[in-house]
């Protein structure tokens, strides 16, 4: 019950980070992945062993130079047995291949596609990455004047999701129709749907769940920072009642400071599994690496 895509067969053209990240998650739900990888490799096992070791565990790895005939009749093999097809190249790079969408729906009528690009449409051969996407979409912070490099790749993990989303969709549209599906997933577009939040003042500086709600927010401690997010009324009322305040209505962010500046991090993180309340240490990024 919990392998729902058992007897589903999934080959995967994608290196880098979003393809990966995709057939793992099938590989999760049950389905049988084979990883194409070309003769030098997935970059994401130069950049990040480890990572690329938790995303391929598992699954079917195989080296083909699809430049070369018997690398193509090896692929071919593959894809003769697949329901999807995962792919993260341009679109004219595929093409070249012969590994357009029009050539592999001849070939294969019920095998379907999900092909992560950059940008979907007339602007999916335009070369960028995630740091590109987020730029164009606004989501990467200031600090001192300048930008922050992200601490998430975003476009890439969020297109990663998407890309088993539509996947799925395809797959069980092929399962009812008989015919295959092509599905594509663009990045930038991914990161302006998430960038949507602070278009619509959900997020961002000054917004609810950007500061401007002082039950939403982060607070010193004795040696470090609380999280704090009591926004549902009755996580709200709590906490007031704990500060001895009330009503939310009544809770500002310096008494809030000053609530949490008695006790340690590690005091408040046991304080709020007491109390069945949102509030958590701050942890250092850096410091998980």
């Amino acid at each position: 019950m919990d392998r729902p895509l058992t007897g589903v067969n999934v080959v995967s053209l994608a290196v880098n980070l979003p393809g990966p990240a995709a057939a793992h998650r099938f590989h999760r739900l049950g389905a049988s992945v084979t990883k194409v990888e070309p003769p030098a490799g997935d970059p994401l096992a130069l950049a990040a062993p480890g990572y690329y070791a938790h995303f391929t565990a598992g699954q079917q790895a195989v080296t083909l130079d699809l430049k070369d005939e018997a690398g193509q009749r090896e692929l071919h093999g593959y894809l003769g047995t697949a329901d999807l097809l995962i792919t993260s190249h341009r679109p004219r790079a595929l093409a070249r291949l012969g590994l357009g969408w029009e050539t592999l729906h001849a070939r294969y009528p019920t095998l379907s596609q999900v092909a992560i690009v950059g940008s979907e449409g007339d602007d999916a051969d335009t070369p960028g990455h995630d740091l590109t996407y987020q730029a164009q979409a606004g989501t990467i912070a200031m600090a001192g004047g300048g930008p922050v490099m992200p601490s998430l790749p975003v476009a890439d993990l969020g297109g990663a999701e998407r890309a088993v989303a539509d996947g799925l969709a395809a797959v069980f549209r092929a399962r009812m129709s008989g015919e295959g599906q092509f599905r594509e997933v663009g990045l930038a577009q991914v990161v302006d749907d998430f960038a949507a939040s602070t278009r619509f003042g959900l997020s961002g500086p000054g917004a609810v769940l950007g500061g401007g709600f002082p039950l939403y927010g982060m607070y010193p401690a004795q040696d470090g920072f609380v999280a704090v997010a009591a926004i549902e009324p009755h996580f709200a009322v709590a906490l007031a009642e704990a500060m001895g305040l009330g009503s939310p209505l009544d809770v500002t962010a310096d008494q809030l400071r000053a609530f949490f500046g008695e006790h340690s991090v590690d005091y408040w993180s046991r304080w709020a599994l007491e109390h069945e309340l949102p509030v958590v240490g701050v942890r250092d990024g850096t410091a998980r690496r």
